[in-house]
């Protein structure tokens, strides 16, 4: 007899639909199909665990298994659900009193039958959507992320047993609901790590702040001690909150690389991830024999902080330039490729010389200028010049920190980021790739970064000085945009282009020679 069970597959951030075919005839032998990687080979022996286990069998008889479309690999251990169904419906052990040509069964079986969370349950439930299905049986841990997709039910079960006793005797199963409002909207905590904490900066609070409102990168550069890690991981703390659609995008990425198992189905706070400085460049950006989305996309719509920027090997670093870019990267395999999505900010932070103590007479070490040249050289300028805002962050004075008063707290500076990123959003409001200002392309910084007579001398003078590139042209009058939305102000003036080229510290005469 045959049969066909409806099952899915994950590539990038996208789901596509698996057709599971099975045949049963007389004869003896097991013939799986398809392009299934060893995972999927290797499901025979789970499943007919799993169904002696619970009172069933794999028939003695000749069994074809059909993947399609064939020519697309599968992978992973989560089609043994839908391969067991396939089996039981083909053998006729189990009657259907429920069409299984409305399901999308996906789920990987332990030898008892329990069924095991599988990767990629948003991106699942989208596509069985937009393809008509009606209901979608998944591992219970992975249900509430699936059910915040509306117009198709979602049930999360635990036991192989609980869906042959759906499809044999009509036994309903408790469909699992996510009230979106209530787990999105609902008042957010205090943040963890708030700018309150931090003793005097206030120059660095305010760059800080700048970065926020205009979703610019920025490079802190320091001596050891001075607050730079500190600082970047209160940056989460005063971006806007996440729209629903950033959610989601951000959901469906966290989803594919295994990473909502302990969420409440969808992700609400934005990503800050922190690789150590022995990090790949695959593990980086993504990739792997089996494609995964990397740190830069497990940071999309969030922050990636890569402290002490200089000791990331070079090579891993240039990787990076095109996803600055594009804010997307794309892996290209010999029969397929996929694309993540990759819009993060950017907060990097070092010491201004090997031993940390750059230019001050009184460190215990002084580094030659030949380390200097070798230290520094380890960053590019095309890759500085990706980053719009360059700070000095110096060491905090005795007074400041003993200084018992609260500094400005996390909410009261997001709130002024939200009404500057309000601003921007009524500006690119006709341009659907762009949100705020550091998205800008030349041709939209060119409309909305108009400079009167007095910014050009002043801007030129700088560009002549400091020796910038085009780039750096570019970044300065982003930044400068910025600053002008954060004070209401509708067109850029001197003091905007002032303080943005004050963001330009690694430009200086001394740095990169």
């Amino acid at each position: 007899m045959l049969t066909k069970v409806y099952g899915s597959a994950v590539f990038g951030v996208e789901a596509t639909t698996i057709t599971v075919e099975v045949n049963i005839d007389n004869g003896i032998g097991y013939h799986l199909v398809g392009l299934p990687d060893s995972a999927i080979k290797e499901s025979n022996y789970r499943i007919a665990a799993a169904l002696q286990n619970n009172g069933f069998k794999i028939p003695g008889k000749k069994i074809t298994l059909n993947m399609a479309p064939a020519d697309l690999r599968k992978e992973g251990a989560s089609y043994d659900l839908t391969l067991a169904m396939g089996i039981l419906l083909a053998s006729e052990q189990i009657k259907e009193q429920n069409s299984s040509d409305l399901y999308i069964v996906m789920g990987e079986l332990s030898l008892d039958g329990e069924l095991q969370p599988i990767r990629g349950a948003l991106p699942i439930a989208i596509k069985a959507k937009e393809e008509g299905f009606k209901y979608i049986i998944l591992p219970a841990q992975n249900a509430p992320e699936a059910a915040i997709v509306q117009g198709v039910t979602v049930y999360g079960v635990t036991n192989i047993l609980e869906v042959i006793n759906h499809f044999d005797k009509g036994q309903q199963l408790e469909q699992t609901k996510v009230d979106i409002t209530e787990l999105f909207y609902k008042k957010q905590n205090a943040p963890d790590f708030d700018f309150s904490d931090v003793k005097g900066q206030e120059s660095i609070k305010r760059c800080m702040e700048i970065a926020a409102a205009g979703g610019h990168n920025v490079i802190l550069i320091g001596p050891p001690g001075a607050g730079k890690t500190m600082l970047a991981k209160r940056l989460p703390s005063i971006l806007p909150p996440m729209s629903l659609q950033e959610a989601l995008e951000t959901t469906k990425i966290h989803s594919v690389a295994g990473r909502t198992k302990n969420q409440n189905g969808i992700l609400t706070a934005r990503p800050f991830r922190s690789p150590h400085h022995t990090i790949s460049d695959v593990a980086l950006v993504g990739g792997g024999t089996y494609p995964q989305p990397g740190e830069i996309s497990l940071s999309h719509n969030g922050v990636l902080f890569l402290d002490e920027l200089p000791e990331f090997k070079r090579g891993v670093l240039e990787v990076l330039r095109q996803p600055l870019e594009d804010r997307e990267v794309t892996i290209a395999r010999a029969k397929f490729t996929v694309t993540y999505p990759c819009s993060f900010m950017l907060v990097a932070s070092m010491n201004p010389s090997p031993s940390g103590y750059f230019n001050d007479p009184d460190a215990p070490v002084i580094s030659s200028p030949a380390e200097m040249q070798r230290y520094l050289g380890k960053i590019s300028g095309p890759l500085l010049d990706r980053i719009d805002i360059h700070i000095e962050v110096t060491p905090v004075s005795f007074d400041h920190l003993s200084d018992e008063r609260k500094g400005e707290s996390s909410l009261v500076i997001r709130d002024r980021v939200i009404e500057a990123r309000k601003i921007q959003q009524q500006r690119f409001k006709a341009i659907d790739h762009i949100h705020y200002n550091a998205q800008m392309d030349v041709r939209q910084i060119r409309t909305f970064c108009e400079m009167n007579d007095a910014c050009r001398i002043l801007l030129k003078s700088a560009m002549e000085r400091l020796n910038l590139s085009a780039r750096a042209y570019d970044r300065i009058l982003k930044v400068s945009r910025t600053i002008a939305d954060l004070e209401g102000c509708k067109n850029i003036n001197e003091a905007h282009i002032s303080e943005a080229i004050q963001y330009r510290s690694l430009d200086r005469d001394g740095w990169l020679g």
